[in-house]
């Protein structure tokens, strides 16, 4: 069987890397993929968002299944139209992708079946906005764009001054495009954030190992929000006893509300979630892997990938056995361009990946690079993201780390705290106390 992986980052490097291995799959084709999927699969210049030119490959190719990477098409509606040709998909329509289009609609979704989360506030003015940010007492406060904004679109703020100029960027200024034509204003929940993903065919769930991203930019957690800066597994704060109350309070009513109300879903069903002293809240939706979270997935995942996609497209994952994982911990660093996530420069080229490749246990996955003349180059702001495995999670960031060393090009950066978040916070606050 041959296998279509839409997309062309770093998630998508990972899960042709790990559907590559199954013995139920004679070739991976990559719609476009990148120099890091050139080396498990054949990459198709076909772009993301042609969802006509997708449809096509996939007929003329004889693909038997089609699992979709990003979020756009699927809220392009890309799902839909695979199955309507009579395809596989692995990833839901586009009814089911405004899960993660509409945080407003999300939000209202979660509010109608009493499933845990923020309060909010929602706006489709900035006057409005501001106005009710200035009436405020508490702080800090959530400000989130309500389209697609590639994990950009929200900001956490101090006060009423520093909300103002969110929303006038996102609704004035129009950073985030359409994006920000409406706004969520949140409360800020208190804790520690947590990524749980679940495989859902719509009736049926199965919950993955959960992870932990690290979304700002800065070491402590401090800067502006990114598409995730590195991630971990397993997370430790997610005791078995966490990990039933998100699956009864979280997880299964949210598949109870999408089939209630109708809405077909086959696919990764990813929460991001803030564990609080009250329990796990939903922070946000998401309707694919997560990336850098797919990367630590599928370094984990022992068994066959495959047979679980094609179940939960099929409609049959009630007959899946549960997945075996590797007990030993991962950890994914990102190595980004100077600049990101605002302005970076593009075309460096990359060397010592060769040598990043052999530190034991360490396998690095392209996100944002290119091919040049012969050699890779930088082309986006996340450009890889350098997993490890080790016995112990200290073992496995050493090694992580190793690996990034080894790599270079000009304006080359990363976290130095990647599975060590609150001490290295602590630290920096010891040392703004000094």
């Amino acid at each position: 069987m041959k296998v279509l992986v839409v997309g062309s980052g770093g998630r998508e490097h990972a899960l042709a890397w790990k559907i590559a291995q199954s013995p139920l799959v004679t070739e991976v084709l990559c719609a476009p993929g990148n120099p890091g999927t050139a080396q498990v699969a054949r990459n198709v210049a076909v772009p993301a968002g042609d969802v006509d030119g997708l449809v096509q490959l996939a007929q003329s190719e004889d693909v038997g299944l089609v699992v979709v990477g990003p979020e756009d098409p699927l809220c392009d509606g890309l799902g839909d139209r695979l199955r309507e040709a009579g395809i596989r998909c692995f990833g839901p329509g586009a009814k089911g992708a405004r899960l993660e289009g509409s945080k407003i609609e999300a939000k209202d979704l979660l509010e109608r079946h009493r499933i845990p989360t923020a309060g909010s506030k929602r706006f489709d003015h900035s006057g409005r906005a501001k106005g009710y940010l200035e009436s405020l007492t508490e702080w800090p406060q959530v400000i989130k764009a309500d389209g697609l904004a590639a994990g950009k679109g929200v900001a956490i703020c101090d006060d009423a001054d520093e909300a103002c100029a969110a929303v006038d960027a996102i609704m004035e200024e129009r950073r985030h495009g359409d994006a920000g034509a409406r706004i969520l204003v949140e409360e800020f929940m208190e804790g520690e954030e947590a990524s749980v993903f679940a495989i859902t065919d719509g009736e049926t769930l199965l919950i993955l190992e959960p992870v932990q991203d690290h979304k700002q930019v800065g070491e402590g957690d401090t800067g502006p929000n990114t598409g995730g800066m590195g991630v971990f597994s397993p997370v430790s704060l997610v005791s078995p006893r966490v990990h039933r109350q998100i699956e009864q309070r979280i997880l299964i009513p949210t598949v109870h509300a999408l089939r209630q109300e109708e809405i077909p879903y086959q696919g990764i069903l990813f929460v991001g979630l803030m564990l609080t002293d009250a329990g796990p809240r939903v922070v946000e939706y998401n309707v694919r892997f997560g990336d850098p979270e797919c990367q630590a997935l599928v370094r984990r995942l022992k068994s066959d990938l495959v047979p679980i996609l094609i179940a939960a497209a099929d409609g049959c994952l009630a007959d899946v056995e549960p997945p075996e994982w590797d007990r030993r911990p991962v950890v994914g660093v990102v190595a980004a361009a100077e600049g990101y996530p605002g302005s970076y420069r593009k075309g460096s080229p990359i060397s010592g990946l060769d040598e990043a490749a052999e530190v034991p246990g360490v396998e690095v996955f392209h996100a944002g690079t290119s091919e040049r003349a012969g050699e890779v180059v930088t082309s986006g702001g996340r450009v890889l993201c350098i997993t490890a495995l080790g016995e112990t999670m200290d073992e496995a960031r050493d090694r992580a780390y190793e690996a990034f060393d080894a790599i270079q090009w000009d304006g080359k950066f990363c976290r130095r705290d990647i599975g060590r978040r609150r001490a290295r916070a602590v630290e920096l606050e010891g040392a703004t106390e000094e």
